[in-house]
């Protein structure tokens, strides 16, 4: 089981305001992202109830089929009364197959009025405006027609598609591999939930780093603070200075007396 991961940024204890800004930019996508992996976990939950549900409409039509055979044994023992069963199963049994053929007859009509079911004519539309734009008049609209394929070339374009599915798939799986293991759904909430605290803590972190009157009062109360030093070290150097230069100022104004 991984540990949460709170992906702190800089130095361990790193609390300036540069430190704690990459935190805040490095934490905030990784919360978003484990939030949204949470979210696909909760998907992933709710889908089982879904397939319950399917399963029990499945059931339900099962049972509903099993209705429409009492009903068939039902219409074949009423004619039965009035001819001999064996013909009276022929006769329901034909019913059933005039039906079927006309539904799959009709079924086989409509696909083929729809297929191909990309817009062939809009996409062609499409391409010779862009033809007519980068060439002008000397695009030729038969290039457009696809040329008919043979067999045998129709199974290797197959084939290289097959390929390529195939190397797309295996070159997903070895990144798949590589990556991070997946967090079970507790793990993802553990992390979520530490980072969430870890965010919060860098977001009052720099609120009060970017608080100047604050920061200007520490800095003056503190006695270690560069400001302090460097007034300790100056300041008498800077009363000499400037009583020597009061002290000149005075001697020439009585030289001049």
């Amino acid at each position: 089981m991984s540990s949460p991961r709170t992906d702190s940024a800089g130095a361990p204890g790193d609390n300036s305001l540069l430190g704690n800004a990459q935190a805040l930019f490095r934490l905030a996508p990784r919360q978003f992202s484990d939030e949204i992996s949470l979210a696909k976990a909760e998907l992933k939950s709710k889908a089982g109830l879904l397939g319950f549900g399917a399963g029990m409409f499945g059931a339900a039509l099962v049972v509903l089929g099993l209705l429409v055979i009492a009903l068939v044994v039902a219409a074949i023992m009423g004619l039965a009364t009035v001819m001999w069963p064996w013909l009276a199963a022929l006769v329901v049994a034909f019913f059933f197959l005039v039906l079927i053929a006309i539904a799959v007859l009709w079924g086989l009509k409509k696909v083929k009025q729809a297929l191909p079911l990309l817009p062939e004519e809009a996409i062609r539309g499409i391409k010779h405006d862009i033809g007519v734009l980068s060439q002008g008049a000397e695009f030729d609209p038969q290039t457009l027609v696809k040329p008919e394929l043979s067999k045998a070339e129709k199974q290797a374009l197959k084939e290289e598609k097959a390929a390529k599915a195939a190397e797309a798939k295996a070159e997903q799986e070895a990144k798949a591999a590589e990556a991070d293991p997946v967090p079970s759904e507790a793990e993802l909430r553990e992390r979520i939930e530490t980072r969430r605290k870890h965010l919060l803590r860098v977001r009052e972190s720099l609120i009060e780093r970017m608080d100047v009157k604050k920061q200007a009062k520490q800095l003056i109360d503190d006695p270690d603070s560069a400001l302090n030093q460097a007034r300790e070290r100056w300041l008498p150097w800077s009363i000499a200075a400037v009583s020597t230069a009061t002290f000149f100022v005075l001697l020439r104004k009585l030289l001049k007396r």
